[in-house]
């Protein structure tokens, strides 16, 4: 067998692998004629002019510009370029590579860059350009942070190269970050790395680049444990020398013997990956089975498993540490056979198994797959798709959360969350695979399938059973979605997922609910109000109402009453001005025709209903709503002693009754005080009192103790103020008890 010459064997004399250094002051950079000569021998139709055009264009547009480290700022967008032609991508790319910085830093807008050198390289350029700073020098950079990574975002997903554009402008600047002026400047842009590039490289397969950044970022963001690891393995490369170099040896005998040929390679496991095994399984660096492993290319898919069988058959192999990804390969389409086996001295050893195509799109990822087609150079969707890595799906998660709104900075959080989880692969009830993040519930499943579905998903069976929706996906469970006939999203359902896919979506959602409640609530308001002015509902132009109140739309007079942001006293005064509100100070009255008070009716409970804590009301009592601006309805009992505090602001007060009992399955929470002997076994004859009339403890507070007596109080959830009463006077009968009430307020 060969030795292949990629990746060094580990000698005594030899250090350990270690971060290409970043480039000293005055370093060489790649010439005009030497990029052109890189980009030719891949693409001999590249077009020298265009290419020769862009370099000097950079060069002239950046003019006296430097960089920190003293090199002309220049040396930054010709060596990007130089990593992208390592990537083998195509011209335009590479002419965006050169033009990257022109926008941003110097007079050049990209209308001009479309001028010269065409739309698609302008669209390149302006994907990868940072938003000016419009939203004002006072805004916080995580803002402007999560507002760039936004529109980065959005630019990506219309066209992968603006990533791979921005992942080798970025290695670059992390090659040389060691000459920011401020450890803050470096800690910042290392943790970015760290955050955000690093994963985005490894979820489109470009491990050669997500490696070096995060050996990088580690050596900025923690340098004891980067210094520390880093000498740990240079003594294990000279410790173990020997037993390495008899590993090897036997290898390649065991494979020349049963007819497999290929390079062998020896590997280590690069410091920030060592660093997160640490962390993730709390273990010492002494318990690390896999800082040495070795790497068989070999030609053919079923050489791999050859060559598998031949390893397996030699030495005993620990199950547990087998993967195959070739039969089904990681999301990023990563393929090669795993196995761990107990070697020479009882040693365990990682050894990987793969074609070269597979070496190439693991280390390559998505730009592996640029080439001749049609005769024409670039990006071969199919044979992507058919390596198991659909680019565009890749970054599909990323859109969906971009239609689905939010906050920049919402985006931005959920965006990490999604990279830094590890998948799980579960079937529809048809066999079609499907790739979640780990933790995934049915909710994630029901919106990766179709928004729509999500939206309308009321349960879900699970391997033939029914499951609640918190329940955590396992790899193989099959999952079938009950659907419900309307969108019905709830408030807490957006805890249950994990996918900022489904997140966002249940955002949207509950939004749109939400403000569909408040206008509502908002009519109801206005109703009252001009009920009380003498006028009828019915005969008032509310079109006319809402602009001369300086609304263009009635739903948006609706729905700033039913916030609170307008009252309808001001709107009156404004609709109708010289008018008096008789019933402005009066209290209002309950109203047996009022809205029904129950989750998903016209109003949705932790929304923009609310039931008041003070009073605790429940089903069976009389009750009102206040207007609380932006939080919503406060239901109180009628005679709960707050409500003095809005006796003068009938405008915010709404007129509420419940659902009729049976056509609701809602619980309500009372709160019980009770007075009970100290005496051993009381609380636990109290809660088995309160059990025994089908009431449900949820929560106990000890409010005072003496030698004599306690005081508790007591939440009990009950679904109405009979079944509480019944429970009040079971407390009262027991004898170790003094006095037991309903609290309201």
């Amino acid at each position: 067998m060969g030795q292949s010459g990629n990746v060094a064997p580990f000698k005594k004399s030899e250090p350990a692998p270690a971060p290409a250094a970043a480039k000293p002051r005055g370093r060489k950079f790649l010439r005009q004629n030497e990029l052109v000569d890189r980009v030719k021998a891949y693409q001999p139709d590249a077009s020298e002019d265009e290419l020769n055009k862009a370099y000097v264009y950079a060069v002239m547009k950046h003019g006296q510009q430097l960089r920190h480290s003293g090199d002309p700022y220049f040396a930054h967008p010709v060596s990007v370029a130089g990593l992208l032609t390592d990537l083998k991508l195509d011209q335009s790319t590479i002419i965006a590579g050169l033009l990257h910085d022109v926008v941003e830093d110097t007079e050049v807008s990209t209308d001009d860059i479309r001028d010269l050198f065409g739309k698609e390289v302008a669209d390149l350029v302006e994907g990868v350009t940072k938003l000016p700073k419009v939203t004002g020098n006072n805004s916080p950079r995580a803002l402007i942070q999560a507002e760039n990574f936004q529109k980065f975002i959005l630019a990506t997903t219309k066209d992968i190269r603006v990533l791979l554009v921005k992942l080798a402008d970025r290695l670059h600047n992390m090659r040389t970050i060691e000459f920011m002026p401020t450890e803050e400047s470096r800690l910042r842009v290392s943790r970015e790395t760290l955050d955000i590039y690093a994963p985005l490289a490894r979820r489109v397969g470009l491990s050669i680049f997500a490696g070096e950044l995060e050996d990088l970022a580690f050596k900025q963001v923690n340098p004891v444990a980067y210094s520390a690891i880093t000498k740990r393995l240079e003594e294990l490369v000279s410790d173990d020398s020997s037993v390495l170099d008899r590993i090897r040896s036997d290898i390649d005998t065991v494979m020349l013997t049963r007819g497999v040929r290929g390079d062998l390679e020896g590997r280590m496991k690069r410091p920030y990956s060592i660093w997160r095994k640490l962390e993730t399984k709390s273990i010492s660096f002494k318990d690390l089975g896999d800082v040495f492993a070795f790497r068989l290319i070999v030609s053919t898919t079923e050489e791999c498993y050859r060559a598998l069988g031949a390893a397996h058959q030699q030495w005993a192999a620990l199950s547990e540490k087998f993967k195959d990804y070739i039969s089904v390969p990681k999301p990023n389409g990563y393929r090669s056979l795993h196995t761990t086996f107990l070697g020479p001295g009882n040693r365990r050893v990682e050894l990987q198994i793969r074609t070269r195509d597979m070496e190439a799109v693991a280390e390559r990822g998505v730009a592996a797959h640029w080439s001749y087609k049609n005769s024409q150079y670039g990006f071969d969707a199919e044979a992507a798709r058919e390596a198991g890595l659909d680019a565009e799906a890749e970054l599909t998660e990323f859109a969906d959360m971009l239609k689905h709104g939010g906050s920049p900075e919402e985006f931005l959080e959920h965006a990490k969350l999604q990279m830094y989880r590890d998948s799980v692969f579960v079937f529809t009830p048809k066999g079609t695979l499907v790739r979640l993040p780990a933790g995934a519930t049915p909710l994630d499943f029901a919106y990766a399938v179709h928004t729509e579905i999500g939206d309308t998903t009321i349960g879900a069976r699970i391997n033939g059973q029914e499951r609640p929706l918190r329940t955590v996906l396992e790899n193989g469970d099959t999952i079938e979605v009950l659907r419900g006939a309307r969108p019905a999203a709830q408030p807490h359902w957006e805890s249950l997922a994990v996918t900022g896919r489904a997140r966002s979506a249940i955002r949207r959602l509950t939004r749109t609910a939400e403000r569909g409640e408040f206008i509502a609530i908002g009519e109801r308001l206005i109703e009252h109000a001009l009920r009380r002015i003498g006028l009828d509902p019915v005969e008032v132009d509310q079109a006319e109402m809402a602009e001369r109140a300086g609304f263009e739309r009635v739903d948006a007079l609706s729905e700033a009453i039913g916030r609170g942001r307008v009252s309808t006293a001001e709107m009156l005064e404004k609709a109708f001005p010289g008018l008096d509100d008789p019933g402005r100070h009066a209290m209002a009255s309950h109203d047996a025709e009022g809205p029904s008070l129950v989750a998903g009716g016209e109003m949705t409970a932790g929304v923009t209903m609310h039931l008041a804590e003070c009073c605790s009301p429940l089903p069976g009592d009389r009750i009102v709503g206040v207007l609380i601006p932006e939080k919503g309805i406060e239901v109180h009992v009628i005679d709960c002693a707050r409500l003095a505090e809005y006796e003068t602001q009938s405008d915010r007060w709404l007129d509420l009754r419940w659902k009729p009992k049976g056509d609701s399955d809602a619980l309500a929470v009372g709160r019980i005080h009770v007075t009970t002997a100290n005496r051993r076994g009381a609380l636990a004859l109290l809660a088995k009192t309160v059990s025994d009339a089908q009431g449900n403890i949820i929560n106990v507070k000890t409010l005072k103790r003496t030698p004599d007596f306690f005081d508790f109080e007591f939440d009990v959830e009950v679904e109405d103020n009979k079944r509480l009463t019944q429970i009040v006077a079971a407390l009262r009968a027991l004898a170790v008890v003094d006095s037991a009430d309903r609290v309201k307020g």
